[in-house]
C-alpha cells in the first residue's frame, strides 16, 4: 500500500528492530499533475508518479536531508521491512539506521525509485494516462539527467530546497554526479561509490548484450508482452550477464571454484552441472520475479548515454557550478567501474576547485563491494558526513 504525503505529514520511523535497523517502514508515492519533458523532447503526460521511502526525522530547518540513489536493479526500498513476514530488509540496510553511516538519529534519508523503473514509479509497465494501456516499448528513452530532474520535482513537491548530501553507488553514483553537474547549487555533498563519470565501451558492451538477450526472446513481442509471461528467458540472461560484471574472479573462485552442483563428476549433458551455473540460474529466476524487461532496456540505455565529459568545457568543467564537497570510493576488484574511474572523478572535482576525498579500498568482492563492505566503508563515510553537517 502506498500513499502521497507532504513533509508536514511525514512520520518518524518506528522504534528500531533487528538490532539497529530502522524497523518497519511505509512506502509512499507522489503523483505529479504537470507533464514531464525528457531530454529527447518526448513528453510523459500527467499524471505520473515517483515512489519513495523515508528514514529518520527531518530537522526544523530541513538541513539534514540525504537523497539516496539506487543502482540498476534497486528501488525505493532501501532499508527496513514492511512486515514481520519479510525475509529480507531493503537493499541498503547495513548503512541506514541509528549509528550507521546514514544515521537516522541525525539524518533524514529519502530514497526514490527512478523514473522509468518498475518499483512504483512511472515506467514502461505503467498505464499510459490517455490510452489506459501499458506504455511498453513506447515509453521514452531516458537519460540520467531525466531521472535526476524527476527527483528534483519530488524534492520541490516535498518542500526540500537543498540536500545535505546525495549518495549512490553504480547507477546511483551516476545520479549523484549528475546532481553535482546540473543541480550543484542544491547539494552540499556528493557521495559517489563504485561509479563513473562516463560509461566505458566495456560497460556499454555488457549492457548491449543484456538488451539483445531481451529483445531476441520471442516472448518480448516488441515490448507489448503485458498480460503474458513476458520475455523471462531473455531477462534472466540479461541478469546473468549483468551479475557476472558485479562480481570478481577472486570472489567466484572462492565461492564456487569448479565445484559440481550434484555428484562428483560430469553428467555428460548440456544442462547446468557446475555450482556457478546453478547460481547464475538462481539469480536469473529471482530477478524476473521482481523486474520489468522494458525497464531494464530503458535504464541500461540511460547508463550508456551517461558521459559528463560531453558537457561544455569537458569533464574538467563538469563540477564548476557547484560548491559541493565530494566523497569518492572505489574497490580494487571492481572491473566494471575500476579505480581509474574514481581517479577521473577526483581529478575533475579538483579541477573545479572542489574539496574531494578518494578512498581506494581493497576488496575481493568486485563491483558489489559498495553494498557488501559496510564495515570498511562506514567509518570514513560517517566521519565525512559529520564534518559536512557542521
Amino acid at each position: 500500500m502506498t500513499d502521497t504525503v507532504t513533509l508536514g505529514d511525514v512520520p518518524t520511523v518506528t522504534q528500531p528492530a533487528w538490532g539497529r535497523s530502522v524497523g518497519f517502514v511505509t512506502p509512499h508515492v507522489h503523483v505529479f499533475t504537470e507533464p514531464f519533458r525528457t531530454a529527447s523532447g518526448a513528453l510523459i503526460p500527467a499524471p505520473w508518479q515517483l515512489s519513495y521511502e523515508i528514514y529518520g526525522t527531518l530537522n526544523a530547518d530541513r538541513s539534514n536531508v540525504i537523497l539516496l540513489c539506487h543502482a540498476l536493479s534497486g528501488d525505493a526500498h532501501a532499508a527496513g521491512r514492511y512486515s514481520v513476514h519479510d525475509s529480507k530488509a531493503g537493499w541498503c540496510e547495513p548503512f541506514i539506521g541509528p549509528g550507521r553511516a546514514f544515521d537516522t538519529e541525525r539524518y533524514f534519508v529519502i530514497c526514490s525509485n527512478i523514473l522509468g523503473g518498475c518499483g512504483g514509479s512511472t515506467g514502461p509497465s505503467s498505464l499510459h494516462p490517455h490510452t489506459g494501456t501499458h506504455w511498453g516499448s513506447r515509453f521514452p528513452v531516458l537519460t540520467i539527467g531525466d531521472m535526476v530532474a524527476a527527483q528534483v520535482r519530488l524534492l520541490d513537491a516535498l518542500g526540500i530546497e537543498r540536500l545535505l548530501a546525495v549518495a549512490g553507488g553504480s547507477l546511483g553514483g551516476m545520479q549523484a554526479l549528475e546532481w553535482a553537474a546540473s543541480w550543484g547549487d542544491r547539494v552540499r555533498g556528493v557521495i559517489a561509490l563504485a561509479t563513473t563519470a562516463r560509461s566505458s565501451a566495456m560497460a556499454m558492451a555488457l549492457s548491449a548484450a543484456g538488451r539483445q538477450a531481451i529483445v531476441s526472446d520471442p516472448a518480448w513481442r516488441g515490448g507489448d508482452y503485458y498480460g503474458t509471461a513476458g520475455p523471462v528467458n531473455g531477462l534472466a540472461t540479461a541478469r546473468r550477464i549483468g551479475h557476472i560484471s558485479y562480481l570478481s574472479a577472486e570472489a567466484l573462485e572462492e565461492k564456487f571454484d569448479r565445484r559440481w552442483q550434484q555428484g562428483q563428476g560430469p553428467q555428460w549433458s548440456h544442462q547446468p552441472e557446475f555450482a556457478i551455473e546453478s547460481y547464475l540460474d538462481y539469480q536469473g529466476r529471482s530477478f524476473v520475479q521482481r523486474f520489468d524487461a522494458n525497464s531494464y532496456l530503458v535504464i541500461s540505455r540511460a547508463m550508456d548515454y551517461f558521459d559528463l565529459s560531453q558537457q561544455p568545457g569537458g569533464l574538467d568543467a563538469a563540477f564548476a557550478t557547484t560548491q559541493a564537497q565530494f566523497f569518492v570510493a572505489t574497490w580494487s576488484s571492481d572491473w566494471l567501474y575500476p579505480e581509474r574511474d574514481g581517479e577521473i572523478i577526483l581529478q575533475a572535482a579538483q579541477a573545479a576547485g572542489r574539496s574531494v576525498v578518494h578512498y581506494p579500498f581493497h576488496s575481493t568482492k568486485g563491483h558489489d563491494a559498495f553494498l557488501l563492505e559496510d564495515s570498511q566503508l562506514t567509518p570514513p563515510l560517517s566521519d565525512w558526513l559529520a564534518s559536512l553537517s557542521v
